[in-house]
């Protein structure tokens, strides 16, 4: 039976042969553990395995999960990747790293007055609606501009680019191509005075993709950690 320990260096190969074969440095794009639904254990055993950066979306889970893990904090990376509510900004500017899903102007001024003094500014990703799925979150990309504009006037924040989760797509070209319009926004948003280095897109049915039209951090958990109950 696969552990942890195989899946990693599984994916991690997918993702080094996906950057070679578009003429890439795979130095360049990173592997984002997601760790949702998962126990302590599970993220001991990727921590072993030299994973360091662990995505969640349930704040209160991840709470108790970093409780329980505080020994390993100061040499790991927490990614929050989950709808925000304005009620649980408090739990998130204190105990993570980064933000992925940014979609309103109150949740990052929420996060921003909520920061602790004397810590590393928070990095934060906007949630971009690629694909206009009704039911999911997400600014629609010609929103994104006033909103990055917005953030990144804001203390104790840095805006690092932009995120999406499209649809799901079997068809490798459709895949890089709803992948490829985030890459334009960016890119666009960039024309505009911005200064954005960062595209998290792509994940374990996906992210070659995703790194072919320019990932720099790909979200990856049932590949990893198997099928989530």
């Amino acid at each position: 039976m696969s552990s942890i320990a195989d899946h990693l260096r599984a994916v991690r190969a997918r993702m080094e042969r996906a950057a070679l074969a578009c003429g890439r440095d795979p130095a360049h794009v990173s592997l984002l553990a997601v760790s949702k639904t998962f126990p302590p254990e599970a993220v001991r055993e990727a921590y072993r395995a030299g994973q360091r950066a662990f995505g969640e979306s349930y704040v209160q889970e991840a709470v108790e999960k970093l409780a329980g893990l505080e020994d390993l904090r100061a040499d790991t990376e927490w990614h929050f990747i989950g709808p925000l509510q304005s009620n649980k900004a408090r739990h998130v500017a204190a105990h993570f790293d980064w933000v992925h899903s940014i979609d309103r102007l109150k949740i990052a001024q929420r996060l921003s007055d909520l920061r602790p003094a004397g810590a590393a500014d928070l990095q934060l990703c906007i949630q971009v609606n690629i694909d206009a799925q009704p039911t999911k979150s997400g600014v629609a990309p010609d929103e994104a501009l006033e909103l990055a504009l917005a953030i990144q006037g804001l203390p104790r924040l840095r805006l690092r680019g932009l995120m999406c989760i499209p649809a799901p797509q079997q068809d490798p070209v459709r895949q890089r191509e709803v992948f490829a319009r985030l890459a334009d926004l960016m890119h666009e948003l960039n024309r505009a005075g911005l200064r954005l280095d960062t595209l998290s897109m792509g994940m374990s049915d996906d992210l070659e993709a995703a790194v072919a039209a320019g990932a720099s951090i790909v979200r990856v958990g049932t590949a990893i950690f198997g099928a989530r109950q």
